[in-house]
């Protein structure tokens, strides 16, 4: 079986006619193109095999292409670089350019490798589903997590690469080991980004929040759409987006409308006359709640929280599934509330009463009587 060194002094005996700098790019230009010929045909085997299977695994392989590509164009060159006929300083620079491009390749394929794992991770839940507070927990978790990591991973690829050249080496070490005054001026330059890096560690590990909470945050309401490494993303209502710092959830009180379940209790307050039966009302709260879609069945109460001087208030207690639920509920029982009490019982409504007491001086016509009008002469002026 021939070696590799006679394989070498072949391929150099070929392309003896040609001069080093021609010879050098056809040696490459060749590397190439069989590495990513080879690559192509891969992936294309891959999924032919993989064609039957889920979505999951088909989108495996087009999360690994480009990796495995750079993977295979690094070998081809590696094979190629004794192959061309380089001087000693421009292979040396074109190995150093290799490990480089090595390291860059270890740091992308466990990143790749990271994103994989939480994929099947999170194959175990479904977000898609009424009930997914499980799920939504692990997924945040996971969102965080990776990207924690992944800054980490990023780190170390740039130390290590920055280790391999001489003029920046301390610097690479610095970077890696955190130690000494270059590493100091960096931690506090980025003592913002850090601070939020562990807020989130701490965020995934405690989870005040999570993806898709319904929170209020400086007096917004909205649901927790994406959180970074530094920051929160909450989708308000009407469809503004509010962009909060991680730290602002670990040193400010916020609500939670969804931290435990998504179920919350909707309340409705009618004002209505003392005249209104109160136990008719009742009854027509239930009927309202039994035909709407959004009532869940578990809490369905109407009482009276509060006396004031024209007016009882009467406070309507129903519970939904959601916070969106429970917010189109009240709405719904406040309109056909209202609209029943105009309908059937009118004289609910809240109404303002005068009574006049006939006096021992009514009808009088001197200046003393309370009815006594003077003429507009008589007025003083």
């Amino acid at each position: 079986m021939p070696s590799v060194a006679s394989l070498t002094t072949d391929a150099r005996g070929l392309l003896a006619w040609a001069p080093p700098w021609l010879a050098t790019l056809i040696v490459f230009s060749a590397a190439l193109a069989i590495a990513l010929v080879a690559h192509e045909l891969l992936v294309r085997l891959v999924r032919r095999v993989l064609s039957r299977r889920d979505e999951f695994w088909r989108a495996l392989v087009v999360r690994t292409r480009r990796p495995v590509r750079m993977a295979m164009v690094l070998l081809a060159l590696v094979v190629a670089t004794p192959v061309a006929p380089l001087s000693g300083e421009n292979a040396a620079f074109l190995r150093h350019g290799l490990l480089i491009g090595f390291i860059v390749l270890f740091g992308w394929m466990t990143m790749t490798a990271m994103d994989i794992g939480a994929a099947l991770y999170m194959r175990r839940f479904r977000t898609d589903v009424s009930d997914n507070l499980v799920a939504r927990k692990h997924l945040t978790q996971v969102r965080i997590l990776r990207r924690a990591l992944a800054t980490f991973i990023i780190v170390v690829t740039v130390a290590l690469a920055l280790m391999t050249i001489s003029g920046v080496r301390q610097w690479g070490v610095s970077l890696l080991a955190a130690g000494g005054a270059a590493s100091l001026l960096v931690g506090l330059a980025l003592q913002p980004l850090l601070s939020n890096l562990f807020a989130g560690i701490q965020i995934a590990v405690t989870q005040p929040i999570r993806i898709d909470d319904a929170v209020i945050v400086e007096g917004e309401w909205g649901n927790v759409e994406e959180i970074t490494a530094t920051y929160v993303v909450v989708r308000v209502w009407d469809e503004r987006r509010l962009v909060v710092p991680l730290t602002y959830f670990l040193q400010k009180p916020f609500q939670n409308w969804t931290r435990e379940s998504a179920s919350l209790l909707g309340t409705a307050m009618v004002h209505v006359d003392y005249a209104t039966p109160v136990e008719t009302v009742r009854r027509k709260l239930e009927e309202i709640a039994r035909a709407s879609p959004h009532w869940d069945g578990r809490v369905c109460v109407l009482q009276v929280t509060e006396l004031r001087e024209r007016t009882m208030e009467l406070r309507c207690l129903v519970s939904s599934a959601s916070a969106g639920a429970a917010f189109d509920l009240r709405c719904e029982v406040r309109e056909k509330l209202i609209g029943w009490l105009q309908a059937e019982l009118p004289q609910a409504l809240p109404r303002e009463r005068q009574v006049l007491h006939p006096s021992d001086d009514w009808g009088r016509d001197d200046e003393d009587s309370p009815t006594h009008t003077r003429s507009p002469e008589a007025r003083p002026q």
